[in-house]
C-alpha cells in the first residue's frame, strides 16, 4: 500500500474506533461544538463584511474603469473568504484540543493502549500541558500564515492562481492539520515540535494521505465537530506508524 492510501486508512480506522465508542465520540464532540459555534458566528461575519474589506484594503482600485475594478474586488473578496475558510480549518483543531486537552489526552491514551507498546507517558500538570499546548499551536500557525502570505500572492498569477495555487493551500492545509492532531500523542512520547516536524516531513506522503482528506472533510459544515475525535484517534495511529514502539525487552 502507498504512503498516502497508508495515511487516509489510518483517518479512516480512526474513525471507525470511534463508531465503536459511541460514549467517548459524544464527549469527543463537545469541545469540538462549542469552538465550531464561535467559529461559525466569526466566519459569518467575515461573508458579510467581506465586500466593505476587499474596497477598504484597496482604495487605490477606486479609480480603476468598469468592469476591472469590479473584477479584482470580487477576486480579492474570493480570497478573503476562502483563506478565512482555510485558516479556520487549521486554527479550529489547535483551540478545540486546547479546549478538549484532558479528554483528548485520555482518547489518545486508550488507542496506545489498545494498539500496545506504547511508552509510559511523562506525569505533568495539566497547566503544563495546556501551556505547551498553546505555545506550540502558535508556533504552528505563524508557519501557516507565512504559507498563506505566499500562497496569497502567488493567487494572482494567471492560470497557475486558480489551480496550482489551490491544490497547494490544501497540501500546506493538510499538513499542518495533522500537525495538529498528532500534538497530543506526540507529547505524550515527549516529541518537541521541531521533532515532530522533521518525523512529519520525512513522511510527508503519508502525512497528506491523512491530512488532506481530513482537510476536505471539514470543509463540510458541522463534519469537523463530529469526525474531530475519530481525527485525534486516527492521529495517534498515525504517530505509531512514524514513531514504532520499541519491541519489549526480554527481562528473564
Amino acid at each position: 500500500m502507498g504512503d498516502l492510501a497508508r495515511g487516509f486508512a489510518l483517518l479512516v480506522r480512526g474513525q471507525r474506533r470511534m463508531l465503536r465508542h459511541g460514549r467517548e465520540w459524544r464527549f469527543g464532540m463537545l469541545p469540538a461544538l462549542i469552538t465550531f459555534a464561535g467559529y461559525a458566528a466569526a466566519l459569518a461575519a467575515l461573508v458579510i463584511w467581506s465586500d466593505d474589506l476587499a474596497s477598504w484594503a484597496t482604495p487605490f482600485a477606486g479609480g480603476w474603469a468598469s468592469p476591472w475594478r469590479g473584477v479584482f474586488r470580487d477576486l480579492l473578496t474570493a480570497v478573503l473568504i476562502g483563506g478565512g475558510l482555510l485558516l479556520a480549518v487549521v486554527t479550529f483543531t489547535a483551540v478545540t484540543l486546547l479546549v478538549g486537552q484532558p479528554f483528548y489526552e485520555a482518547l489518545a491514551a486508550r488507542v496506545d493502549d489498545a494498539e500496545g507498546g506504547a511508552p509510559e507517558p511523562p506525569h505533568r500538570p495539566l497547566l503544563h500541558e495546556l501551556w505547551t499546548g498553546l505555545r506550540d499551536s502558535v508556533r504552528v500557525l505563524l508557519r501557516v500564515a507565512a504559507f498563506a502570505v505566499v500562497l496569497f500572492g502567488l493567487g494572482f498569477v494567471p492560470v497557475a492562481g486558480q489551480t496550482v495555487v489551490p491544490a497547494a493551500g490544501f497540501c500546506v492545509s493538510g499538513f499542518f492539520l495533522a500537525v495538529e492532531t498528532a500534538s497530543v500523542p506526540m507529547r505524550r512520547r515527549e516529541v518537541d515540535l521541531r521533532d515532530q516536524l522533521r518525523l512529519m516531513r520525512g513522511r510527508l506522503t503519508l502525512v497528506l494521505g491523512f491530512g488532506v482528506p481530513l482537510v476536505l472533510a471539514f470543509l463540510v459544515p458541522f463534519a469537523a465537530v463530529v469526525l474531530m475525535p475519530g481525527a485525534v484517534a486516527g492521529a495517534t495511529l498515525l504517530t505509531r506508524e512514524l514513531l514504532p514502539a520499541e519491541p519489549a525487552k526480554d527481562r528473564t
